[in-house]
Order: C-alpha cells, then sequence, then structure tokens
C-alpha cells in the first residue's frame, strides 16, 4: 500500500478465527482498527480493540494480531522507519 524509507503501510484483513504468528519487528509499529475487533497482543499483554483504536508496539517486542470475533477485521499496519532487516517469526 505504501513503502518508503520513513515508513511502510498495509492493510491486514482477518477472518474470525485466523492470526498471525507471534514475530519481533526490528522497528516500532502501528495499528489502526478500521473494521471488526480483532485482539492485539504485545508482550505480555492482549487487548480485544475497537474501530478506530490505535495501538503502538515498540521495537524489539514480540505482538501479533488474532480474530476471536465472528466479524472481519481490517487493520492498518504502519511501520516506521521502513525495516532493513525481516521482522524475527517465533
Amino acid at each position: 500500500m505504501y513503502s518508503t524509507e520513513s515508513a511502510t503501510a498495509t492493510i491486514i484483513t482477518l477472518r474470525s478465527g485466523e492470526s498471525l504468528k507471534p514475530h519481533k519487528t526490528p522497528v516500532d509499529v502501528f495499528f489502526f482498527i478500521f473494521e471488526g475487533y480483532p485482539t492485539i497482543h504485545i508482550g505480555e499483554e492482549s487487548e480485544v480493540c475497537e474501530i478506530d483504536s490505535l495501538v503502538e508496539s515498540p521495537a524489539n517486542v514480540v505482538h501479533f494480531l488474532s480474530n476471536n470475533s465472528d466479524k472481519v477485521a481490517r487493520i492498518l499496519v504502519v511501520k516506521a522507519p521502513r525495516p532493513k532487516i525481516l521482522s524475527k517469526v517465533l
């Protein structure tokens, strides 16, 4: 969707029951919820988020998204600056 040296932006769609694998990103990330009620897991904390929520995840902290609701979830994911190395899937 968007990628420059300063940042990348992607929209992720999670259907009911879907989740991403836990991973660490070498840069700061923020999530903005457009649709649904995904759960955002950062470190030892997890929170079900509502539409128009913005959640920050600091660099090098394990995080992932899951959708335990019965609705589709759409999330904007922004990494800043654009990572020079790949995320580490755990």
